[in-house]
């Protein structure tokens, strides 16, 4: 039994060691391939008309991050105040920005933690700002029958993929690794 026990430990030691690499490219491949085009066509609706238009966010941008404030200000974002501007601009920046920087692998670690607080942002704001709280379905509950619940299921598998960035780095294919191997030489497979 013992000799069976140290072929496992030995084999998926091996695994562990040769294969490290695999997480952190996969994690990055499943961002682009599910979350990237959601974030950046998020992003679309809230630039403004104009060659400045991610400086002069649109209504719908007011609308999606400041629901409750929007209609305190009588649907006019021009009542709303300069903190609500500059949330909304940063927010918008950011669905292109942190995205853009984890697909290609470049402070991937910083640009995930954002995400993460971007995606928690997002899902309070769902909640509470456009009413998701009173529909069961938009929460949806852990340990049910059902992985459709858009809150706890949904972005609850987006945290965990971007927390693989942020505890394992980029990996090998990436701007990080490509920078730490140049400035220090090393060559591990973390960035």
């Amino acid at each position: 039994m013992e000799r069976l026990i140290s072929i496992h430990n030995d084999l998926f030691s091996a695994i562990e060691r040769h294969m490290s690499w695999v997480l952190p490219l996969l994690a990055r491949f499943l961002f682009a391939a599910i979350l990237l085009q959601y974030f950046w066509n998020s992003g679309l609706t809230k630039l403004g008309e104009g060659f400045f238009g991610f400086l002069n966010p649109s209504f719908g941008a007011y609308a999606q991050i400041f629901p409750k404030a929007v209609e305190a200000a009588e649907y006019d974002p021009a009542n709303l105040s300069a903190f609500h501007w500059l949330v909304t601009v940063a927010g918008t920046w950011a669905e292109f920005i942190l995205p853009a920087l984890i697909i290609i692998g470049l402070m991937t670690r910083l640009a995930a933690l954002g995400m993460i607080g971007f995606v928690v942002v997002q899902s309070l704001t769902d909640l509470y700002g456009h009413g998701g709280i009173e529909h069961e379905k938009t929460l949806g509950a852990w340990f049910d029958r059902f992985s459709d619940g858009l809150i706890l299921d949904q972005r609850a598998f987006w945290v965990f993929i971007l927390l693989v960035l942020v505890i394992k780095g980029a990996g090998l294919l990436s701007f990080d690794y490509a920078l730490k191997s140049a400035l220090f030489g090393k060559d591990d497979e973390t960035a």
